[in-house]
């Protein structure tokens, strides 16, 4: 048996890279082989900081006896649903189809040689499994006609579901954001838990989307419902046991209500998501504590997920020592050995240590239901137990570079980075930044001059090949632009239209919406088009965050129509489910304010312009984009972003130039007048609603 999956640039594939069972990876050759041996493929799709999938992995995949079942009766196929999340989202639908809507990982899936599935489920204990492999491998030996014509009939209802959300785009007339975003609001407070905060039942996951839609929300509309139950959701998870109290950083979800147990794997994406949103709250609130969990998060994400090439890696696991939460939970006998009885004491009131424990085994998840009544104990106790913990086992990392979740990391780095004054999270983004650029970007895809392809994955320096998504383009694009308005590096500017370019040419459905994959990517058995959010900004509407950045920095109708036009999915996504279209109505909030359009001409070395872009990003109304550079009086041609070109310093002096909607304000010259200038576009905005 050879292994195919030595070579394999994805940390869960290569955890199985030694199993008994004969894993190819995704590929042709493997659909080929179950061809051959004329046997159904098992599809195997999981991540490897998946507590279930590494149940399911000692279980079953080590196992020698199972393995043999597996290789006698199927080809079997491992997917990391990272490195292909257009696999992954295609054969999840038909998990869902056949499941009631309920899906998973580790998932589970058998098809035929031709890639349409005819069974499909997640997790199994090792018995059930095997009972499972046997029964589909003798099925299709006896009855392959009827297996095929079923999976065909499954196969093509899947792709008429995924085309329902196609050709949306092509709708007329004026779209009703103001109507639908207060609409979205009615019906998340239909699903808000007034008591624990968060929406709908346990296991709770982040509302990252719908948080940040919220406070735009806010801050346009002036919605004291929107802003409560963003504050209070944001407040329950930070002070639950789903924040890591000693080292920061959000786990996955919440498996109760209450936010005080966890699935303890941290994932790249919830952590740059929330980390904006809190850095978002504070801005709007001046909250203490969202300033506290914003940077905690951003400094957790530069110690424990920076790689060595300056990119972030994808995921710490749930497991450490083979059990789930090891690393994270305490029991009151383990506080007295690392702090001695007072503080130990001391530590249990605050953190909710108890004897019979939050958790498992009498143990507890640290959380933090209120502040200490001595910060300064508590801080010295906080230090003590991180430093106690980095004795413990770690969990693994999974140190790939996955760019689109890069991109989100970027943008939350360099807005926090300015607003809190902390050069090094802007550093650390430019670092990210410059891998991307480096190793992910480059040319080819098109017969225009310019145009750029990106891969999804990176790994110790070297480039993967899987495919990047419309999420890859659009979120790194978005990240580059952020980037650029914090640090006036110009350079960043033409990455992200080369980007959004091919996102232009290459992803449209013709009739103003997106695929998920590129016209020249791999044929599944259908093209995956989902604008609906998951735990990361749908695709669809992350390009048209994107765009429309782009289109009020440079002016460029083109991309601020395409914008509108993805938007018109978000109607009868957000009336039916709100919580799913987040950053769609994020968008629409953007669109409504503006977006306002923020010129700060200055020397970049000159503290009093960082001082006017720390004012204009505090202050700016939802979505406004910021260019900053040297400016020009003299006219476009001598300034790489038209929104600085016939704008120069007043008085010798960096200054802050205002539009919206065609309006310009008059320059200002100090953060007090430019706080006052949006001040009254945020009275503007507010009176129009």
């Amino acid at each position: 048996m050879s292994n195919r999956l030595k070579s394999a640039t994805s940390p869960y594939l290569l955890q199985h890279a030694d199993n008994p069972v004969d894993w190819w990876p995704w590929s042709d050759e493997a659909f080929a082989e179950a061809r051959r041996r004329d046997v159904p493929v098992l599809l195997s799709v999981g991540y490897a900081a998946c507590h279930w999938c590494h149940v399911m992995a000692h279980e079953s995949f080590e196992d020698p006896a199972t393995a043999a079942v597996v290789n006698d009766n199927v080809v079997a196929i491992k997917v990391d649903r990272e490195e292909r999340p257009d696999v992954d989202a295609v054969y999840m639908a038909a998990t869902q189809a056949m499941n009631r809507g309920q899906g998973g990982w580790p998932m589970t899936v058998f098809m035929t040689p031709d890639g349409e599935p005819f069974f499909a489920a997640t997790y199994f204990p090792r018995a059930q499994f095997t009972q499972l492999v046997t029964a589909v491998g003798e099925t299709w030996r006896q009855n392959k006609d009827r297996v095929k014509g079923e999976s065909e009939r499954i196969a093509a209802t899947l792709a008429e579901q995924a085309a329902a959300w196609t050709g949306l785009g092509a709708g007329a007339g004026d779209l009703p954001l103001a109507e639908l975003t207060s609409e979205a609001v009615a019906g998340l407070q239909e699903e808000f838990d007034p008591v624990n905060g968060g929406f709908g039942a346990a296991p709770k996951f982040p509302p990252s989307m719908v948080l940040e839609f919220l406070l735009r929300h806010y801050a346009r509309a002036g919605s004291a419902e929107a802003l409560s139950m963003a504050g209070q959701t944001c407040e329950a998870m930070a002070r639950g046991g789903m924040y890591d109290q000693l080292g920061g950083g959000f786990a996955r979800y919440s498996v109760d209500a209450t936010w005080t147990v966890p699935h303890f794997e941290k994932m790249l994406y919830d952590n740059a998501l929330l980390a904006r949103v809190y850095t978002h709250l504070w801005r709007r609130t001046g909250s203490a504590l969202a300033r506290r969990v914003a940077e905690e998060t951003c400094e957790f994400m530069l110690r424990d997920l920076r790689t060595a090439e300056g990119g972030f890696a994808a995921s710490l696991d749930a497991d450490s020592d083979g059990e789930e939460g090891a690393y994270y939970a305490w029991t009151p006998a383990e506080l007295r050995v690392v702090l001695g009885d007072e503080d130990a004491a001391f530590a249990a009131e605050v953190f909710g240590v108890t004897q019979a424990g939050t958790f498992e085994d009498g143990k507890s998840v640290l959380q933090r239901r209120a502040e200490p009544s001595d910060r300064e104990r508590f801080d010295r106790i906080r230090g003590t137990l991180l430093t106690a913990r980095e004795g413990r086992t770690r969990p693994g990392r999974d140190d790939k570079v996955v760019a689109a979740w890069n991109g989100m990391a970027i943008a939350a780095l360099a807005e926090a980075g300015l607003l809190f004054n902390r050069p090094d999270l802007v550093n650390a983004a430019r670092d990210a930044a410059l891998l991307l650029d480096s190793l992910h970007v480059f040319p080819g895809g098109s017969a225009r001059e310019g145009a750029v392809r990106i891969v999804r994955t990176s790994r110790h320096g070297v480039a993967g090949t899987s495919a990047g998504l419309l999420e890859d383009y659009a979120s790194v694009a978005a990240a580059l632009l952020v980037l650029y308005g914090v640090t006036g590096e110009d350079r960043w500017v033409p990455v992200a239209a080369a980007l959004l370019d091919t996102v232009l040419t290459s992803f449209r459905d013709g009739s103003g919406g997106f695929y998920d994959t590129a016209d020249d990517g791999e044929q599944l058995i259908f093209r995956p088009a989902d604008p609906t959010d998951g735990p990361t900004p749908s695709g669809a509407f992350a390009a048209a965050d994107a765009l429309l950045s782009y289109a009020a920095l440079t002016g460029f109708e083109r991309h601020r129509d395409a914008a509108v036009a993805a938007l018109r999915v978000l109607a009868p996504l957000a009336s039916r489910a709100p919580r799913f279209a987040g950053s769609g109505l994020s968008v629409a909030e953007a669109l409504l304010s503006g977006p306002a359009e923020i010129a700060i001409v200055g020397p970049g070395d000159d503290p009093r312009t960082a001082d006017l872009q720390r004012a204009a990003l505090h202050r700016a109304p939802p979505g406004a984009v910021m260019a900053t550079g040297p400016g020009s009086p003299s006219g476009e041609a001598d300034v790489p972003v038209p929104l600085l070109a016939g704008r120069g310093l007043v008085k010798g002096g960096p200054t802050a130039y205002v539009c919206r909607q065609f309006t310009c304000q008059a320059p200002v010259t100090t953060p007090a007048e430019l706080r006052e200038t949006l001040g009254r576009i945020a009275e503007t905005l507010r009176g129009e609603t």
